[in-house]
């Protein structure tokens, strides 16, 4: 299943919601992406997707300074599961691939 796009991401933490946002694209074959929140843009790594499961590593530093490691499953323009920071409890992720712009013929 292709995750390439814009995914909008809500985080469940203790702390509250977390609301981050995530784009995977295609690049030499491979998978690669970005997240954004906080004020923040941190690359993604470890990207590996298998059918309809994805999973990456990303390190913030707001609000907290943290290595988080996500394992999402897709589907179609949804997505589900976790994220975990070291030994904290996993929190739960949810997510919507943002629409596609229509592209006007000129």
């Amino acid at each position: 299943m292709a995750a390439e796009g814009v995914w909008d991401l809500s985080i469940s933490t203790p702390i509250g919601t977390i609301d981050a946002v995530v784009e995977f694209a295609r690049h030499n074959g491979g998978l690669t992406g970005t997240a954004r929140g906080a004020g923040e843009s941190v690359p993604l790594s470890d990207l590996v997707s298998d059918g309809d499961r994805l999973t990456w590593k990303q390190a913030v530093t707001k609000p907290l300074r943290l290595n988080l490691a996500f394992a999402v499953t897709l589907d179609g323009d949804t997505l589900a599961g976790t994220s975990k920071a070291g030994r904290l409890p996993a929190s739960k992720v949810t997510g919507r691939r943002r629409a596609q712009p229509a592209t006007e013929g000129r």
